[in-house]
């Protein structure tokens, strides 16, 4: 599959007939909401976990030098928390541009704090997009995210302010939050 997937959610017509839908964000769509939207809350989404294994050619880092977001893969009973947004679907021409980069459109159950349940959409990343990097250790991911940088500014900005969003949720997320650690201890021998 080619990294740039506009054409291909434009394709998805699941939701075309609805006023509003449900997205669910789990990486900087928690903290970066460059998008109309009715309503914003807490939300998760179950046997899923957050992974940076996906390349970033166009925000966080280049094509000749990709840096790492999170995208999630498939984990049994795991649940992963980040933020549900109410909106229309004309906002889909802005987020299929940000989210380009190898991202296909998926429905979703999402599950709120309230314990109501609703049918929404993700942005996933499979291993089947040329843009995937897939697993490494958390410590050569913190490597590679401090070494990374792109028209969205730094890699590691990603993830410091992905960690903060969590922390904010009351998630913890042991993966962001080993590969925060190893950065940290590289920007300060860097210091």
């Amino acid at each position: 599959m080619p990294a740039n997937t506009i054409e291909t959610n434009q394709m998805m017509t699941q939701f075309a007939e609805q006023k509003t839908l449900w997205l669910f964000g789990y990486g900087s769509l928690i903290y970066k909401s460059d998008f109309p939207y009715l309503q914003r809350q807490p939300a998760r989404i179950m046997n899923w976990s957050r992974r940076f294994w996906q390349g970033s050619h166009d925000h966080r880092g280049t094509p000749e030098k990709p840096g790492r977001v999170v995208t999630l893969i498939e984990d049994p009973g795991r649940v992963c928390e980040g933020m549900a947004y109410l909106i229309t679907p004309e906002e889909f021409l802005h987020l299929d541009h940000r989210e380009k980069n190898g991202y296909l459109r998926l429905a979703t159950e999402i599950l709120f704090r309230d314990d109501s349940c609703v049918n929404g959409v993700m942005y996933i990343a499979s291993a089947e997009n040329s843009a995937y990097l897939g697993p490494a250790s958390e410590q050569e991911i913190a490597v590679h995210i401090a070494n990374s940088e792109g028209p969205s500014g730094k890699n590691a900005d990603y993830l410091l302010q992905l960690a903060d969003a969590l922390r904010e949720l009351d998630e913890k997320d042991d993966h962001v939050f080993a590969i925060e650690q190893y950065l940290q201890t590289i920007q300060s021998e860097k210091n």
